[in-house]
């Protein structure tokens, strides 16, 4: 821990995931809205 410095530590792998994380959610708010309007459309 002597090594450690105060904002030098490398995040590019934790942002990469996070950036993925954030992309699956927006896929399944755009799955489910564009099932609900579909739904809505076709009055099932």
């Amino acid at each position: 821990m002597a090594d450690y410095e105060y904002g030098k530590m490398d995040i590019k792998e934790q942002e990469k995931t996070f950036e993925g994380f954030l992309r699956m959610w927006v896929y399944i708010f755009g799955f489910a809205l564009a099932a609900l309007i579909f739904l809505a459309l076709f009055n099932s």
